[in-house]
């Protein structure tokens, strides 16, 4: 028999990973179970109207304790804005909900100086991205000109309005929708709007068993009831709370080499027209250790970083026009990448 099946079963599972915190590590093991059961009940409220689409919540989940923003794609009815709803439901988050159209202006995203003739003097009026979980339904159908105005406040939670910078808080979370591209009426992102979000998430249409699920649960409530069930069970204290907590997650320095090869990679590729930034490495690092910690772990493995190298990277990196043609994808770049580099021991 192998000696490394010779130890009992129980030694076997028990053996510590070569990825957690060894004797020179100077922080403390950390407590994660509140996490977890903080993640299961966010799940648990979301599943009383949400079918199926697991992986998606769970990476929603990710960037929310990750701090970023989430892009999801999808063809129209399979539940995108659903999602995005019965999250904030479930959060004890301001909430606000703007649906983007070819008309929309700038003003009607950050708001606008009026003048207030009671006191002779002109007032800003906050538009309804100052909240902390917006949802931006169908994103791609404004144009650049609107697009723009959601830069600065992405990237630097606030904006400014008039010559005036107005902060929006601790907590701002932006869930974008957004149809295919090669549907009517919709508009490419800018390349520069893209990078600012943290995931861009692929929702696809549910399975046969998960169909007919969804009919037994609304045959006999066309108004869609269950909604009023979900209840708020995380605040923003909680959420902020859980971030530090996730800051504190362990990486291994090799595994931060590993990130930056990754993507350094991307922008050497002969199949790319554009590479992915350095907010894409920062966002794999944060990513990484929010998926360890939803996953009751205090420090980070390869296989968190290799689940979460896909979302982070697949809207942030341009096909060249003629690998394009041919019909080649941006995951099996990424997919190359990933195997062309060998894992850390």
């Amino acid at each position: 028999m192998p000696e490394e099946f010779e130890q009992p079963m129980e030694e076997q599972f028990s053996a510590p990973s070569p990825y957690e915190p060894d004797e020179h590590w100077t922080g403390t093991r950390l407590d994660l179970n509140p996490l977890q059961d903080a993640v299961e009940t966010v799940r648990t409220q979301m599943q009383k109207v949400i079918i199926g689409q697991y992986d998606l919540i769970d990476q929603l989940l990710v960037a929310l304790f990750a701090g970023g923003h989430v892009l999801i794609e999808g063809v129209p009815g399979i539940a995108k804005t659903l999602i995005a709803k019965m999250l904030a439901r479930s959060l004890k988050l301001e909430f606000s909900r703007l649906q983007f159209t070819p008309d929309l202006m700038p003003s009607d995203v950050l708001g606008t100086t009026v003048f207030n003739m009671k006191e002779s003097d002109f007032s800003f009026v906050p538009g309804p991205i100052f909240a902390q979980l917006v949802l931006i339904d169908e994103i791609n159908r404004a144009p650049a000109k609107t697009q723009s105005a959601l830069f600065e406040v992405m990237e630097e939670h606030q904006a400014t309005v008039d010559g005036v910078t107005y902060p929006l808080g601790d907590l701002f979370f932006v869930i974008a929708t957004q149809n295919p591209i090669e549907q009517e009426g919709t508009y490419r992102l800018p390349e520069a709007q893209l990078d600012r979000f943290f995931f861009m998430l692929k929702a696809d249409y549910p399975n046969l068993d998960e169909e007919k699920a969804i009919l037994h649960r609304f045959a006999s409530d066309f108004e869609s009831r269950v909604q009023e069930e979900v209840q708020p069970v995380l605040s923003v204290e909680d959420i902020l709370k859980y971030r530090s907590l996730i800051e504190k997650i362990y990486i291994r320095r090799d595994l931060l080499s590993y990130i930056a090869e990754v993507v350094h990679k991307t922008r050497e590729h002969p199949d790319l027209f554009l590479g992915a930034s350095p907010r894409a490495s920062l966002t794999v690092m944060k990513a990484a250790k929010a998926l360890a910690g939803l996953n009751g772990r205090d420090f980070v493995t390869p296989d968190d970083i290799r689940e979460v190298t896909y979302l982070a990277l697949q809207h942030r990196i341009i096909l060249t026009p003629e690998r394009e043609m041919e019909g080649l994808q941006v995951e099996q770049v990424v997919a190359e990448i990933l195997e062309q580099i060998e894992v850390p021991r």
